[in-house]
């Protein structure tokens, strides 16, 4: 269930500020196929162990944020660099 967009409009990544957006079914299918086959890590180190369901993105694209169970996840730690990722 995508995030209401009044919601959207105030978050912001918890660290830079910069505003969030909803990430696209493609790139969460990419997101997902790079955690199953190992190494997407959380910015804390600890790896992503398993795919998301949904997820929002700052838009510069560097930092990707999981949403679980319709709460989105915006702790510092909890953060997925996408700089792992090859051409995303």
């Amino acid at each position: 269930m995508p995030i209401d967009g009044k919601l959207l409009e105030i978050l912001c990544c918890p660290v830079s500020k910069i505003p969030l957006t909803q990430l696209q079914s493609a790139k969460l299918e990419k997101l997902n196929a790079a955690i199953s086959a190992g190494g997407i890590k959380f910015i804390d180190g600890k790896p992503v162990e398993s795919p998301l369901a949904e997820a929002l993105i700052t838009e510069d694209k560097k930092v990707i944020y999981p949403i679980e169970d319709n709460i989105p996840i915006l702790l510092e730690d909890k953060g997925i660099g996408t700089t792992q990722l090859q051409d995303f």
